[in-house]
This record gives structure tokens, C-alpha cells and sequence, in this order.
């Protein structure tokens, strides 16, 4: 066997031995506690209908961009876009990415230079972390949500400094002090950047802007395939950031933009978001149903948290997974989360709650959890 098969299936065989060996699997037809769709956007009908008038009816409509935004694949269709969604978040400009993913490392990989400082929490998403290793500044991560553990790092930081958090996070559903984090930021010249991915739709147009903060955060990612159903990113800003991420975000510039019928998608879900008061209501009634009927147990606690993202901490792989099958065998689909994507000890199933979720639904999932973690 060659050096680098030999080392393939070595490495493939200690995921295996260790428990967290990843497959992929089709989609089924068990009760969704598994997406991230949660208001139901990815399975709208009106929200089909209107992405298809949209594309059936616009002389720009092509089935793919033809190239980079800065080649041939720019639209004025996508200018527009940005300048709404911008205003929608009450921001200055933004720029569109075609993922989330490529909206951290773009940001993070160019911004940051040699000398400067990035700091994260270390719960953060794994594509802040990999923007900001690509950015060759000095990096440190501080405990989560923890504003004393970010002073310490605050005050060992170097030439510019970014402080990169997120609003919900996507592992615990917990969300940060913001308003600490942010007084020690501009305490100590500090840039605060928020990734959104998870807050949207819970908060209409995030957290930061149900804060009232958005005037005073450096940058926001905002993604469009959780709530909104749909895919891509934006990062929101100054129109001096939009321009610098235009010229230096390698995951910007060197990738062929996003085809129109995705940008029409995301352009019909921003105006369905705006009619969505009654889902977004009942996927807060959902979540309060989900944690009046979780009986809490000090071996395998429910996390604290008020987003649609709950976990039940099961503190190995084989519990995990295990868990996850019988709640799968009773007709539910709730997926484990292994070490290493989240900290070895703390393996967990992650329940993802929807405004499409029945009361039926709701009760037959805590009744099989509590059976579960209390045996």
C-alpha cells in the first residue's frame, strides 16, 4: 500500500476505534428536530412560488453567474440585494459570499495582518478559526462567554485588535453577555465582529439589532441557510470594509459568484421574513413547550439556552449515538454531535426546534428524552 493510502485508512480506523467516524446519510421522513430550517423557510411553498416568478420573469435570470463578480458574474441584481439586506439589518453596506464558511475565512484570512490580534471565543465557528489561522496574527481564544477571561486576552493583544463571537451559538444555543463584550472591546480599542448564523429568524433581524448595538459592532455575518432557507452569506459593515473585502477576501474574489436563482431565493425569503410574525411567535412557543416538558437531570443536563438549539449533554460518543437511535426509533429525527466538533466529554444530542413543530411532536420528543436520561 502507498505512504499516503496507509496513512488514509490509519487515520479512518482511529475515527472508527475512537467512535466518531462520520458517514453521510440521505434524507428521511422522521419528525425534523435535525435542521436548521426554523421557520420553515426550505420547505415553504410561497417561498418556491415566489423564487420561481422571480426567476421565470427577470431578463437576468442565467442558470449559473459565468464567473467571478469581479469577471462576469457581477449583477445589479446582487448590488441591489446587498443594499437591501444591508438596510434590513439597519447596516451600512454589505458584500454577499456564496457560504457562510466563505464569509469567515474571507474576513478573517484578510483583515487581520502580521502583528495584530484575533481573539475568540473558543466556542466560536470553526471557519472564524480557520479565516483567522490563514491571517498569520497572533491568535488567542478565551472561555466562553466569559468577559473577564477576554479582558486577560484584551489586554496581552497586539497592533489592531478583533474580537470574534457569536449571538447563538451553534453547538450550546447559549447566547453571549454582548453588552459586556462589547464595553470591554471599546474600552480597549477592540473590534467586536458577530457571526448571526444561528439568531436570525429567532430575532427577526439578529440579535444585535433586537439590541439596539449594530451602530456599534465592527462587522456581522449573516447567513442564509439556517431561518431563511435558502444559502450564502453577507457580511455587513462599513462601505470602507465592503470595498477592502472586495479587493483582499480571497474566498471573494477567486470564486465564481453565486448563480441568480440563488440570489433570488434569498432576496423572496427577506421579504417572506418580513410577513413571518406568526412563525417566528410559535417557534418561541415551541421552545418554551420543549423546556416545560424536559425533566432536568444532574447526570445528562439540558444546556441553558432560550434559541431553537437544545442540547442534552450525554458525555461520550457511544451514549450520544446511542441516544440519538432511540429517539430515531421513535419516529424523531435528533442527530448526535461526537467529539472532537465539540469538546471530548461533553458529546451531546442537539435538538433543533421549529415553528413547524407540533404540540404532539414536542411532547413524544421530552417524554423520550426524559426516559432516556433517567435511567
Amino acid at each position: 500500500m502507498a505512504s499516503s493510502e496507509k496513512y488514509i485508512q490509519t487515520k479512518l480506523d482511529e475515527r472508527k476505534l475512537l467512535g466518531n467516524y462520520r458517514t453521510l446519510r440521505p434524507e428521511g421522513t422522521l419528525g425534523d428536530f435535525c435542521t436548521n430550517d426554523y421557520l420553515g423557510f426550505a420547505r415553504s411553498p410561497v417561498l418556491k412560488a415566489s423564487i420561481q416568478h422571480e426567476t421565470d420573469n427577470h431578463p437576468l435570470s442565467l442558470n449559473g453567474a459565468t464567473g467571478s463578480r469581479l469577471i462576469s458574474g457581477n449583477l445589479s441584481y446582487a448590488e441591489k440585494l446587498e443594499k437591501a439586506i444591508a438596510a434590513y439589518h439597519q447596516a451600512d453596506a454589505g458584500l454577499l459570499f456564496n457560504s457562510g464558511y466563505d464569509a469567515n475565512v474571507g474576513l478573517f484570512s484578510s483583515l487581520p495582518q502580521k502583528g495584530d490580534t484575533v481573539i475568540c471565543d473558543e466556542l466560536v465557528h470553526a471557519s472564524v478559526i480557520d479565516g483567522a489561522r490563514l491571517s498569520y496574527a497572533n491568535r488567542y481564544t478565551f472561555r466562553h462567554n466569559d468577559p473577564e477571561s477576554l479582558e486577560g486576552k484584551l489586554k496581552a493583544a497586539k497592533g489592531i485588535c478583533y474580537v470574534a463571537i457569536e449571538s447563538v451559538y451553534s453547538m450550546d444555543g447559549d447566547t453571549p453577555p454582548v453588552a459586556d463584550i462589547l464595553k470591554l472591546t471599546q474600552q480597549y480599542g477592540a473590534h467586536l465582529i458577530v457571526d448571526e448564523a444561528h439568531a436570525v429568524g429567532l430575532y427577526p433581524a439578529g440579535m444585535i439589532s433586537d439590541l439596539n448595538l449594530q451602530d456599534q459592532v465592527f462587522a456581522r455575518i449573516i447567513t442564509f441557510g439556517k431561518a431563511l432557507g435558502c444559502h450564502g452569506a453577507i457580511i455587513l459593515g462599513s462601505n470602507l470594509l465592503r470595498e477592502y473585502l472586495i479587493n483582499f477576501a480571497r474566498s471573494f474574489i477567486y470564486t465564481t459568484a453565486a448563480p441568480f436563482h440563488q440570489l433570488a431565493a434569498v432576496k423572496m425569503a427577506y421579504g417572506l421574513l418580513q410577513k413571518s410574525s406568526a412563525e417566528i411567535g410559535q417557534l418561541h412557543t415551541n421552545i418554551s413547550l420543549f423546556k416545560q416538558g424536559i425533566k432536568q437531570s444532574d447526570t445528562h443536563p439540558l444546556l441553558q439556552s432560550d434559541s431553537a438549539i437544545q442540547c442534552v449533554l450525554l458525555n461520550s460518543n457511544e451514549k450520544a449515538k446511542q441516544a440519538a437511535q432511540q429517539l430515531q426509533n421513535a419516529g424523531l429525527d435528533v442527530r448526535a454531535i461526537l467529539s472532537p466538533t465539540v469538546a471530548q466529554g461533553t458529546e451531546r444530542i442537539r435538538i433543533c426546534i421549529h415553528s413547524y413543530n407540533t404540540a404532539e411532536e414536542i411532547d413524544l420528543l421530552t417524554s423520550t428524552i426524559n426516559n432516556i436520561t433517567h435511567v
